[in-house]
């Protein structure tokens, strides 16, 4: 997404190494001795934001059905609720015993289909993955006892051998490694694969537990080098499809076509970029953008990729020509508080807290993602605790879903 999914059809519908096994919660990816604490000052900020906006969803939550954001003529889409018990959740001293939380884990529960996916209708993938994440850190028996229909049902939405072809209207097709869409997720009823779907499918499944050795995740990386705007570094061949041809970007666009009829043609929010080829010539490139780069960076990750792998340092070496936390770099103010969720992830499971980046006059320096994040997210926050809202496209205009990614933002930022 950007949210591009999760907003444009949330938009019209509606409208951040494992080896546990599957249906335990998977140990976070982390390098403790690059770490080092907060100052003082910025974590009594950073507690301070995350407090009011805490209070603050707590405050809208839906007396009757326990839910957030609940249309009246629906349907619902209880990602919305698990990104808020996520958060809610990432509070000192929050357990499932919280009436709030007990009361929004039922509602999640209470849209598990028979399938095994938790959805109301539509977006089963979004829905599926993001509530999987929340149910992964809920120590309930009921909550327990749907990860694993939850992780099977998502499996079965991958482009590939695997692919439950037929079994949901918005089923992938089994397809080989030669079709583009191998190893993506999508909405199904977009007729593709993206890098949104896929990414929020994997951190579902990464945080239930299942490893990075898993084939799903091993299937994932094929589609991944393939939106990642690079086509070799280090050696490595990364990126087999002609739009990446000579590109040295590093960073991902949204999917590999807008469509079946256009796959293998690369598809992007963040319009097109001139790029120098070796031999001097310049040539248009779809141009990578900020929240699809950090999804599929933190998808490598959790596929087992180590920091010196050349797919990582590639997507690292745009991550700090292109370090903001002002926009969504490559598409602006789209889809910001999207980003700022996956870059929070990607950033905790990487884990390191100082990057060498890049400022816009060239100038290198040393930056604490922790910081600049509890910084930025305190600048929007307004008198009632929810974040500033943005325009209606991807739902950013709804201070529910932006406050809830902000909460979980400020988790990572803060643990």
């Amino acid at each position: 997404m950007n949210m591009r999914v999760f907003v444009v059809v949330l938009a019209a519908g509606l409208c951040g190494a494992p080896v546990s096994m599957a249906g335990t919660a998977a140990p976070e990816v982390v390098r403790a001795s690059a770490t080092k604490p907060l100052s003082k000052e910025v974590r009594a900020l950073g507690e301070q934001v995350s407090k009011k906006a805490a209070a603050y969803l707590r405050s809208v939550q839906d007396k009757n059905a326990g839910g957030w954001s609940i249309p009246e003529k629906g349907p619902a889409f209880p990602a919305i609720t698990a990104l808020v018990v996520s958060g809610l959740l990432g509070e000192p001293g929050a357990s499932a015993t919280d009436d709030s939380i007990a009361r929004g884990v039922a509602f999640v529960l209470g849209k598990q289909q028979k399938d095994g996916g938790i959805y109301d209708t539509i977006l089963p993938s979004y829905n599926t993955a993001i509530c999987l994440s929340m149910l992964s850190k809920v120590d309930t028996p009921e909550a327990k006892a749907a990860l694993k229909p939850a992780q099977d049902f998502l499996k079965g939405l991958q482009f590939g051998e695997g692919a439950k072809a037929g079994a949901h209207k918005e089923s992938p097709e089994v397809v080989g490694k030669d079709n583009p869409f191998y190893g993506g997720v999508g909405y199904g009823s977009k007729g593709r694969p993206d890098v949104s779907n896929l990414a929020w499918v994997l951190q579902g499944l990464h945080d239930s537990g299942v490893p990075g050795d898993d084939e799903v995740f091993q299937r994932a990386l094929v589609f991944l080098q393939r939106t990642q705007m690079v086509e070799e570094f280090k050696g490595m061949k990364i990126n087999d499809q002609p739009y990446a041809q000579g590109s040295t970007q590093g960073g991902f666009i949204y999917s590999v076509g807008a469509g079946k009829e256009k796959a293998g043609q690369g598809e992007t929010n963040g319009g097109m970029i001139d790029e120098t080829l070796d031999d001097g010539t310049k040539v248009s490139r779809l141009r990578a953008y900020g929240s699809m780069t950090y999804a599929g960076f933190k998808s490598y990750l959790y596929a087992d990729l180590k920091h010196d792998d050349p797919r990582v340092l590639a997507a690292m070496g745009w991550i700090k020509d292109n370090y903001t936390l002002k926009e969504n770099p490559g598409i602006g103010m789209n889809g910001y508080y999207y980003y700022l969720i996956t870059f929070a992830k990607a950033m905790r499971a990487y884990g390191e807290t100082s990057l060498e980046v890049q400022e816009e006059t060239g100038r290198m320096r040393k930056a604490d993602w922790r910081e600049d994040l509890i910084k930025e997210l305190a600048t929007r926050q307004r008198a009632d605790g929810s974040f500033e809202p943005l325009d209606k496209r991807w739902m950013e205009d709804n201070p529910v879903l932006i406050t809830a990614y902000g909460l979980n933002a400020l988790g990572d930022a803060l643990r």
